[in-house]
């Protein structure tokens, strides 16, 4: 095994269940990391995620939070006044999550230039 890779266990590599499929699915969602890294500094109000998270509608935020919630990557804090106020915080999941969402942000910075000249580039299927 090289170093640094991970042993799956009994999942094996392309079973339905494997852990890692699971995890790879969060970053499927285009919003899930996103809020996340908003999230980076410590809990946040859903009004205040949405000024600081260009493009996202409140019903997206809003599902992704209780995507992140039923993750058990943020804890909701309800706090007892009128109005109702809101909090949403990263568990000790979130915050780990938060070590592959920087590897990703340094790669993409890494290789922007690349990945925009390819989009450039005529197809080719002409």
């Amino acid at each position: 095994m090289e170093p640094g890779t991970v042993e799956f266990g009994p999942y094996g590599d392309f079973v339905a269940d494997c852990p890692a499929r699971a995890a790879m699915d969060l970053f499927a969602n285009t919003w899930l990391p996103v809020v996340v890294f908003a999230l980076r500094d410590g809990p946040l109000r859903p009004g205040q995620m949405q000024r600081a998270i260009g493009g996202v509608s409140q019903k997206m935020l809003t599902q992704t939070l209780r995507r992140l919630e039923h993750s058990g990557l943020v804890q909701r804090r309800r706090y007892p006044e009128a109005p109702p106020r809101v909090e949403y915080g990263l568990t000790r999941a979130g915050r780990e999550l938060l070590i592959p969402i920087h590897a990703l942000g340094e790669w993409a910075h890494r290789h922007a230039d690349t990945i925009s000249s390819a989009h450039a580039a005529p197809d080719g299927d002409d």
